[in-house]
């Protein structure tokens, strides 16, 4: 395995990564860790995305998410169970950083159709044979392979299109609505992030009544040509061709199965408190 390495553009900041079991980690999503190329990073993060549900069921159970690497890696990588983006994104970078990828942890502003929506999705900036790119591993609805971080970049890998745009001082990664028109799904900056600055954005996501990620279940499972999610009571299935879209009422009964069926698996007490929460929410 290859060695242990700090962010080295940013050394004064230590993201604490040794302890991670890339051995693992690797058993998880079922990719080799090969040494740094824009080939092996596309290879990750697809298996990352494919393999690691986007979930917030600790949300919705009343619990703040650890941001711990060490709390991080027992949820998705020994566990059947998936996080958000800062779960995601945090242990994708230390991965990164252990396999000597030049990182820089970033953060985004959620766009779609709220301008003036908060600051709090984690991205990486990785560089790797003197080309960067976005890897963009806890999107729950975003690209499967990385982007290059260069204006009009695109990438239709496994039939979701997604694409880069320059605007001034930022990078804005766009996808199409369902008139097909581009919109924007998020705007960041090349600003490094501390941990801190994770830990403020995660108590808000997990705790304020008005983020999307409180009061109602939110799993997400992406795959070439398929994307599935539970979004309060509802099932979509969602196809890259032009499939129709199917959407199915999940009863609470059904809510084991379905949640297993997504990759994710919650059972006893957590299970029993998550239906009886689950049960007196609905989509709007």
């Amino acid at each position: 395995m290859t060695e242990t390495r700090t962010q080295t553009a940013h050394p004064h900041i230590d993201w604490d990564t040794a302890g991670l079991d890339l051995d693992a980690y690797h058993h998880r999503i079922g990719q080799s860790l090969r040494p740094p190329s824009p080939e092996a990073l596309f290879a990750l993060h697809e298996a990352h995305v494919r393999t690691i549900p986007f979930e917030n069921v600790d949300v919705v159970l009343g619990r703040t998410p650890s941001l711990r690497l060490a709390d991080i890696a027992a949820k998705l990588v020994d566990t059947e169970r998936g996080g958000y983006c800062f779960e995601h994104g945090l242990l994708f970078a230390a991965v990164l950083d252990r396999l000597g990828y030049d990182v820089t942890r970033g953060v985004a502003r959620v766009r779609f159709d709220q301008p003036d929506a908060e600051q709090t999705h984690l991205v990486l900036l990785v560089r790797t044979e003197g080309e960067r790119f976005l890897a963009d591993v806890g999107f729950g609805a975003g690209p499967l392979v990385p982007l290059p971080l260069r204006d009009g970049a695109r990438t239709d890998h496994g039939g979701w299109p997604f694409r880069l745009r320059r605007d001034g001082g930022f990078w804005l990664l766009e996808n199409p609505d369902p008139e097909g028109d581009w919109r924007i799904a998020h705007g960041f900056d090349e600003t490094p992030q501390r941990h801190i600055d994770y830990v403020v954005g995660n108590h808000y996501i997990a705790t304020h009544p008005d983020s999307a990620f409180t009061g109602r279940l939110v799993v997400m499972r992406k795959d070439r040509d398929v994307h599935r999610k539970l979004v309060g009571d509802r099932l979509v299935v969602e196809y890259a061709d032009e499939t129709p879209r199917e959407v199915t009422t999940v009863e609470p009964g059904d809510l084991g199965d379905t949640l297993r069926s997504l990759g994710i698996v919650v059972t006893g007490d957590d299970l029993a408190r998550l239906s009886e929460v689950y049960a007196g929410s609905s989509t709007e």
